[in-house]
């Protein structure tokens, strides 16, 4: 485990930081504990185990989809378990993040535990195609309708990853240009902003996609 020990630190964290370790050896190298402190001008790591789940190590500074996904819950919820996440190299995290609060209710840091299932995210795809059964004719011919383009974009995206069985951190560029290739021909580019957010699915850039289209586009 990493850690740091900072005069100031609050003692409800510094008690906590033994915890971080104890956690992540009980649930294995793919379980990310981090314990964070919070002031008012910064967010940082003073402890944690595993750091190779999200490549984050002590003094990083934290990342914002814990507490905006406890934000979104509401300020009556500080805790916040088993929501999906992704690291900055596509993997795909379960997620739980726990505000801790000193004695004047205030925030003053908070543990976030990651636990890495992109090779259970690839057996579940497996599972799922060994058990899967034709849907009946009434089933095929109804459509599922949306009037939200963005919608549309997200459906179409989701849709094509789940029949590429591999997560994203997972792919090589062939395969993320084959993605590309099914999103195009289904006419996703036609729609305003799927650039940008089909380059942060792949975790590529926006002219990485680009590319991407022209290679496949010269191939046509």
């Amino acid at each position: 485990m990493e850690s740091k020990s900072y005069k100031q630190l609050h003692p409800m964290l510094k008690s906590m930081i033994p915890l971080v370790e104890s956690i992540g050896k009980t649930f294995g190298k793919n379980c990310e504990v981090v314990l964070h402190e919070i002031g008012e001008k910064y967010k940082t790591i003073v402890a944690i185990h595993n750091g190779h789940v999200t490549g984050r190590s002590v003094d990083s500074p934290m990342v914002n989809e814990g507490l905006e996904s406890v934000r979104k819950r509401g300020n009556n919820s500080d805790h916040i378990v088993n929501y999906q996440n992704k690291s900055s190299n596509g993997k795909i995290l379960k997620s739980s993040t726990m505000l801790i609060r000193d004695e004047k209710d205030q925030v003053i840091g908070c543990l976030c535990i990651n636990i890495d299932i992109s090779e259970f995210m690839i057996a579940r795809h497996v599972l799922e195609e060994m058990t899967h059964i034709d849907m009946r004719e009434e089933q095929l011919t109804s459509e599922n309708t949306t009037s939200n383009v963005s919608d549309v974009l997200n459906i179409l995206m989701k849709e094509t990853l789940e029949t590429s069985g591999k997560p994203v951190a997972y792919m090589n560029k062939d395969e993320k240009v084959n993605i590309v290739r099914q999103l195009d021909e289904q006419g996703a580019f036609l729609i305003k902003g799927a650039i940008d957010a089909v380059a942060k699915v792949l975790c590529v850039s926006r002219y990485t996609i680009y590319n991407y289209l022209d290679e496949i586009r010269g191939q046509q």
